[in-house]
């Protein structure tokens, strides 16, 4: 079996989407001789996630509403690849579908910008911070309860735009997204882990394709990252044990050195009132496996009541 070009890449249509799709493409081209540029086709897919700016994820129904029309598009053949920021893909795909490779991760930090301030303890007492994520609104109102947090969605330009105006005081985005878009400087601290743990996946790009697309899936494996894979294989693992849903703070890293691995995880209440944290360390070979049991070890020691309220279920 072989290529038959072009190659649909699938993708949504933000300046950091775009940016991914060509780096998967000029990797895709690297290690395919025999392609050429107008081999690997970049098709831009607008999903609902882009087009519903005015409420929460949580509100209109999380992650998968970044990829459910990208997908569509791999099932119904109308595109070969999607490219993907990992810490926006749901744990369960679609049947028939595989997240067959990953990039180099790039820098998994959250960043915080502010008018001013060089970090989050220096905002100023009941400073406006905009964000709509659940997860860096728990973490902050932990350590800042004085601070006033409001939703703050759009691609990264849209919110950067917002903080200029004075809409907020400060906010916070991905390093990784900010470095590949080569807007460093906005940054007005890398947050460490132990100060704000990232989202699961942050900062590794994935590339989906068909299960069966054999020469597709061949390819991929030649573009593969394998360190990444482990990674974010052990931290996936970690968030479908705990069954969280987009009304859920949780976060995780994981870690490599040598053979060994090191995952760091936790959930949160909304308001950030209550905090749990894990770690566990275990061999890479079995990432999948640590982050399962480390995720499993957390969801019962907090016990089935607030396992039903991280997933939106109604209380027993």
């Amino acid at each position: 079996m072989t290529l038959r070009p072009p190659l649909r890449v699938g993708t949504r249509g933000s300046p950091l989407a775009l940016a991914q799709a060509h780096m998967v493409k000029a990797a895709l081209l690297a290690a395919e001789p025999s392609l050429d540029d107008d081999a690997v086709e970049i098709v831009v897919v607008s999903t609902q996630g882009d087009r519903v700016q005015d409420r929460t994820l949580a509100e209109i129904g999380g992650k998968g509403l970044f990829t459910e029309e990208i997908e569509a598009g791999l099932l119904q053949g109308s595109l070969d690849l999607a490219v993907h920021s990992m810490k926006d893909m749901p744990t369960q795909l679609p049947d028939g579908l595989v997240i067959s490779a990953v990039l180099p991760r790039a820098d998994p930090r959250d960043a915080l910008i502010a008018r001013g301030p060089r970090s989050v303890a220096e905002l100023p007492r009941g400073a406006v911070v905009g964000t709509a994520s659940l997860r860096r609104h728990a973490q902050l109102s932990a350590v800042r309860p004085d601070l006033v947090v409001v939703p703050l969605r759009g691609n990264v330009q849209t919110r950067l735009r917002k903080l200029e105006a004075g809409e907020v005081q400060a906010t916070f985005l991905a390093m990784a997204g900010l470095i590949r878009l080569g807007l460093e400087h906005v940054v007005s601290a890398a947050l460490e882990p132990e100060e704000m743990l990232p989202a699961v996946a942050q900062g590794a790009i994935g590339i989906e394709c068909r299960a069966n697309d054999r020469p597709v899936l061949e390819l991929l494996a030649r573009v593969n990252h394998a360190p990444t894979l482990t990674s974010i294989t052990a931290e996936r693992a970690f968030l479908g044990a705990l069954g969280g849903s987009c009304r859920t703070p949780i976060a995780a890293l994981a870690e490599l050195d040598g053979a060994s691995l090191r995952l760091r995880g936790l959930v949160a209440s909304p308001d950030g009132r209550a905090v749990d944290r894990i770690e566990a360390a275990g061999e890479v070979s079995a990432c999948a496996t640590v982050g399962a049991e480390t995720g499993a070890r957390l969801r019962a020691r907090l016990g089935p009541e607030y396992a039903a309220a991280w997933s939106g279920a109604p209380p027993a």
